[in-house]
């Protein structure tokens, strides 16, 4: 059985490059064998990302996440089952939403920085489809 968990999160230390390139290199090594797939997003100190796979493969690698030092807040926005995936294509897509126009997070939350705590489950799972329909999600596509 298929599922779709999205989760918003903030560093707990400073986020930089070689954080985040550690955070997708392990991304890309576990997920495509635990048949994984899914959209890290970022800005500033908080993370977002939406996780697909088997119930148990999601299950488990969030309960990793949610005890992951490197991230505190683990807040859950979204459980669903799915008969499809919307993120089969990629095995981690990292969004940098410093390069993304400010009115497009502006369509989906009350500010224009990301701020998924303060946005619905659903909010944030349309701005990250409309992230990778405009380009912005750069990199780790398993294409």
């Amino acid at each position: 059985m298929l599922v779709r968990l999205l989760y918003a999160s903030r560093s707990a230390q400073p986020s930089s490059q070689s954080l985040l390139e550690t955070i997708l290199t392990q991304s890309q090594l576990h997920n495509p064998t635990h048949g994984i797939t899914g959209v890290l997003c970022y800005s500033g100190d908080i993370f977002m990302q939406v996780l697909e796979g088997g119930r148990s493969e999601v299950s488990a690698l969030y309960n990793h996440i949610a005890a992951d030092s490197r991230h505190q807040g683990v807040e859950l926005l979204s459980f669903e089952e799915i008969t499809e995936r919307r993120f089969a294509g990629w095995t981690m897509g990292q969004v940098n939403l410093a390069k993304v126009n400010p009115g497009l997070l502006l369509r989906y939350s009350e500010k224009s920085q990301l701020n998924p705590f303060a946005m619905s489950g659903s909010s944030a799972l349309a701005l990250l489809e409309e992230l990778i329909a405009t380009a912005a999600i750069v990199g780790r596509s398993s294409h």
